[in-house]
C-alpha cells in the first residue's frame, strides 16, 4: 500500500509539472501572438545635424584708430550672429576698399557712428571690422526673411550699414534683408563686389540730393532725368565712373573732368565731353555748356569749391561734406550748429555768384536703389571698372592703394581661392 501511494503521488507531481509547462508554453504563445498583432513603436530616428554657424572665421579688425598698420588679422574671430528676424548671414567671396574705409580707419565719423551703435544695442566701439560692400553666398537667414525672395545657397550682393561694427572685411557678415539682393549673373564675384557702395552713393547724390528724376526717381527704381545736363567732377574714380554710366543710361547729357591719362577711359564710359582738369584752357570749355542742372562733385572738392567755378549751375552736389567731421571736432550739439552755419554760408555765396544751391550727397542703402543698379547691370548699361585686385591676406596693400589716390575704378579684395 505504501509503495502504491508513492507511485500515485509521483504520477500527480509529473502531471502537475507537465500541465504547468503546457500552461507556460501556451501563455508564452499567446503573448507572442499578441505582440505580433501590436508591434512595439518604432524608435525615433537619430537627430540630424543642422547647420550651426557658431564657429570661428578669419577677418581684419581695428582695435584703435590710426593708419594701415592698425589693421590686424585673426582667424579666431566669432562669427556674427543673426539678432533680428530680417537679418541674413552671408559667406563672403569678394569685397572692396572704399574711401570711407580709409577715413573710418582714422576715426572719421566715430562720434555719430558710436551714437547709432548705442541706439541699435551695440555698445562696443572696438574691435571694428571695416568693409561696406560684398558678394557672397547666403548661408543663414532670420525667420522674417521671405522664402520666395532669398533662398539659402543663393549668390547675393549687398552693402553693410555704416553703423555696423562688423563689416565685410571678414569671411562672414550679417546684414538686413533690405541691404541684400540676388547678384546679377552678368558680373563675376569681384565685379559684383565693386558696384553697390559707389553705385548707391552716386544714385543717392543724383536722385535723392539732386532730385534728378523728381519724386518718382527718389522713391522708386524708375530713374529719370532725360535731356538734363550734368557735369561730373572726377569721372575716373569709383563713384564718378558709375555716375557717368547711370546718367548715360537715362538719356542725360554728361560732361566729366579727370586727369589727362584717364580721358580716353572716361570717354569710353559714355561721357559726351571729357576735360583734363589740369589744363586751364580745357576747363574753360565747360562754360560753353552751362548752365548745368547738376554739378556732381566726385573729386572731393567740397561745397566751398562751388562758388569758385567759372560757370553757372542749378545744383552742386558734393560727397565731401563737413557733416561728420564737424561733429567729431565739436560734439553733437555744437557740431550740428556748425553744419547749419557751413551749409548756409556756402549756399549764400553759391546762389549769389553762380545762381545754384549747394547740397550734400551721401551713401544711402535703399532697396529700390539696389534694384535700380541691378536693372542697369542686367541691361548691360553699367559695367564696373576695377583698378586693382588683391588677395584677402593682402588687405593692407589694398588700403595703401586707396590712400595713394588717382584710381581708375574700384579696389577689390578676393576671398575665394
Amino acid at each position: 500500500m505504501l509503495s502504491s501511494g508513492r507511485n500515485i503521488r509521483a504520477a500527480v507531481q509529473r502531471f502537475a509539472v507537465l500541465g504547468g509547462s503546457r500552461n507556460f508554453v501556451a501563455a508564452s504563445t499567446n503573448e507572442a501572438q499578441q505582440e505580433s498583432k501590436n508591434p512595439p513603436p518604432t524608435p525615433p530616428p537619430p537627430p540630424t545635424k543642422s547647420k550651426s554657424f557658431h564657429g570661428k572665421m578669419g577677418g581684419w579688425q581695428l582695435h584703435c584708430y590710426g593708419d594701415v598698420d592698425e589693421l590686424q588679422f585673426s582667424d579666431k574671430l566669432k562669427l556674427p550672429q543673426i539678432r533680428s528676424s530680417d537679418e541674413c548671414l552671408v559667406r563672403i567671396n569678394a569685397t572692396s576698399v572704399n574711401p570711407i574705409d580709409v577715413a573710418m580707419l582714422r576715426g572719421y565719423g566715430s562720434t555719430v557712428l558710436n551714437t547709432l551703435r548705442c541706439q541699435s544695442g551695440d555698445y562696443i566701439e572696438f574691435p571694428l571690422t571695416l568693409g561696406r560692400e560684398f558678394c557672397g553666398e547666403l548661408v543663414q537667414k532670420g525667420m522674417g526673411v521671405k522664402k520666395g525672395q532669398l533662398k539659402l545657397g543663393s549668390r547675393v550682393w549687398g552693402v553693410v550699414p555704416i553703423s555696423n561694427t562688423s563689416g565685410a572685411h571678414a569671411e562672414y557678415v550679417v546684414v538686413p534683408q533690405s541691404c541684400l539682393a540676388l547678384a546679377p549673373k552678368e558680373l563675376d564675384d569681384r565685379e559684383a563686389a565693386s558696384v553697390l557702395y559707389a553705385g548707391l552713393t552716386a544714385w543717392s547724390g543724383l536722385y535723392i540730393s539732386g532730385f534728378l528724376g523728381g519724386p518718382c526717381g527718389a522713391a522708386t527704381a524708375a530713374g529719370g532725368g532725360a535731356n538734363k545736363r550734368v557735369l561730373v567732377l572726377g569721372g575716373s574714380g569709383g563713384v564718378g565712373s558709375l555716375a557717368i554710366q547711370i546718367l548715360r543710361s537715362q538719356g542725360v547729357q554728361v560732361l566729366a573732368t579727370c586727369s589727362e591719362d584717364a580721358v580716353e577711359m572716361v570717354r569710353c564710359l559714355g561721357a559726351d565731353c571729357v576735360v583734363d582738369y589740369t589744363n586751364p584752357v580745357d576747363m574753360e570749355q565747360l562754360a560753353t555748356y552751362a548752365p548745368y542742372d547738376i554739378v556732381l562733385d566726385c573729386a572731393g572738392q567740397g561745397g566751398q569749391h562751388a562758388s569758385d567755378l567759372k560757370f553757372d549751375f542749378r545744383q552742386y552736389v558734393t560727397f565731401s561734406s563737413p557733416l561728420l567731421a564737424n561733429i567729431d571736432k565739436q560734439g553733437l550739439c555744437l557740431g550740428a550748429l556748425q553744419n547749419v552755419s557751413d551749409l548756409l554760408q556756402t549756399n549764400v555765396k553759391s546762389v549769389t555768384q553762380r545762381g545754384g544751391l549747394v547740397k550734400w550727397g551721401y551713401f544711402y542703402p535703399a532697396a529700390h536703389g539696389i534694384q535700380f543698379l541691378q536693372n542697369l547691370v542686367e541691361r548691360r548699361k553699367l559695367i564696373p571698372q576695377i583698378d586693382s585686385s588683391f588677395k584677402f591676406a593682402e588687405l593692407p596693400k589694398a588700403f595703401e592703394r586707396m590712400k595713394n589716390g588717382h584710381l581708375r575704378g574700384k579696389v577689390v579684395v578676393n576671398l575665394k581661392d
